[in-house]
């Protein structure tokens, strides 16, 4: 006999979107330093591309450069959540900073956390954690972008040693950079996934190149690299992880990367509302403030609810990750949604801004340059969605 089932709310396990007291401390903490000590330099590092050394260098004291990295190794040993409210507000402020504080942590720390032996973990966390070494994340090659399984850069054993020979394009951090994990193919003969292997190559020891890219759209105070590979020895004992596991790291990397990307896209849309309200209320125009008038109030207010959408897919893919539970389709889902509006706010700031934001008076065109990159990197709008459908379908589109 079936029986009809009612639910009893009473007893339902609540959804509860309110942040810890710790989280709040946390967050009002880098709301602070993100405000102070970050946004009044942004337009001179912007226009002069300075890398924002001064700026890392007052993070990691509170750090910041940490994240979830246990303190045991360096870091604050905070939660996921903690770590995106973190690089939300500093990607309100700066996304070169946010970009250069991604990288060092998603990328490279996160991914030595949790793939390194424990002579890796103690020799580079604490140093990478302190500010003391710039990491970078060489995967992206000249001829091949999201086909990350099929890099041409090679590493050649050789003793005791791998012999590494090959390029990397448009690496993040790799300028300033003392640490570089890259990707390299040690079995030319297996499937393309299967024979690559991550190596940490130390900079004094082995000086690979990183000629500086100028000329970007946005993130200009960012540092932005080649690394060139012309027979670099690298000790066994610096490869990361088993042999053959490279392209799994640098999935699970990029995975990390995505969450980070997503919680600084959402800061850009956060500084894109907050400019406009603050524009929208000073601005007159037939005499009253630009705000009353119902097609500004519409822009501003289709950028908050996108913005909160955002948000919470970013929450949501966080609290996955503090559960320990699979995460990637919804950090695939957070990272494209989040990084899509963050354009969206961008221009309809400039919209709300008219002429001036068309220059760099206010900071909205700045904003609306650095936003449209995070559509590109760690994976593009379009592999997000084949993800997303492959684990629809389970079908891989991406094979």
């Amino acid at each position: 006999r079936s029986e009809r089932l009612t639910p009893s709310f009473g007893t339902l396990a609540a959804v509860d979107f309110d942040l810890s007291p710790e989280q709040e401390q946390i967050r009002k903490l880098a709301r602070d330093f993100a405000d102070n000590e970050i946004a009044p330099g942004a337009r001179e590092r912007d226009r002069g591309q300075i890398f924002p050394s001064e700026i890392l260098r007052k993070m990691a004291p509170l750090g910041f450069l940490g994240g979830p990295v246990p303190e045991e190794y360096g870091g604050m040993g905070i939660d996921y959540i903690s770590h995106a409210l973190i690089t939300e507000e500093v990607g309100r402020a700066d996304s070169s900073v946010r970009t250069t504080l991604s990288v060092q942590i998603s990328l490279v720390e996160l991914t030595i956390l949790k793939f390194g032996s424990e002579e890796q973990k103690r020799r580079y966390l604490p140093k990478l954690c302190s500010g003391e070494w710039i990491g970078c994340f060489g995967l992206t090659e000249p001829g091949y972008g999201s086909d990350a399984a099929g890099l041409a850069t090679t590493a050649v054993r050789d003793g005791s040693d791998w012999v590494i020979n090959g390029r990397k394009m448009w690496i993040s951090n790799g300028g300033p950079s003392k640490l570089a994990l890259i990707f390299a193919r040690t079995d030319p003969q297996a499937p393309k996934a299967h024979g690559i292997t991550a190596f940490l190559l130390e900079r004094d020891a082995q000086p690979y190149g990183a000629p500086e890219i100028h000329g970007k759209l946005g993130l200009r105070s960012s540092n932005t690299s080649e690394l060139v590979f012309e027979n670099i020895r690298v000790p066994d004992a610096q490869r990361l992880g088993e042999l053959g596991q490279g392209f799994k790291i640098a999935m699970t990397a990029l995975d990390a990367g995505r969450y980070s990307v997503a919680a600084g896209a959402v800061g850009i849309a956060q500084a894109c509302i907050d400019a406009s309200v603050k524009y929208a209320a000073e601005r007159k125009t037939f005499g009253k403030p630009i705000a009353s008038y119902q097609l500004v109030q519409e822009l501003i207010a289709d950028m908050i609810v996108e913005t909160e959408a955002a948000r919470l897919l970013v929450h949501r893919a966080g609290h996955l990750k503090n559960m320990g539970r699979p995460s990637t389709r919804e950090t695939s889902i957070a990272k494209l949604y989040a990084s899509e509006i963050a354009s969206r706010c961008a221009d309809r700031a400039i919209q709300v801004h008219g002429g001036y934001g068309f220059s760099d008076e206010f900071p909205v065109e700045r904003y609306y340059r650095d936003a449209r990159v995070n559509r590109l990197y760690e994976g593009t709008t379009q592999i997000q969605k084949l993800i997303i459908g492959r684990f629809a379908t389970g079908i891989d589109a991406i094979a």
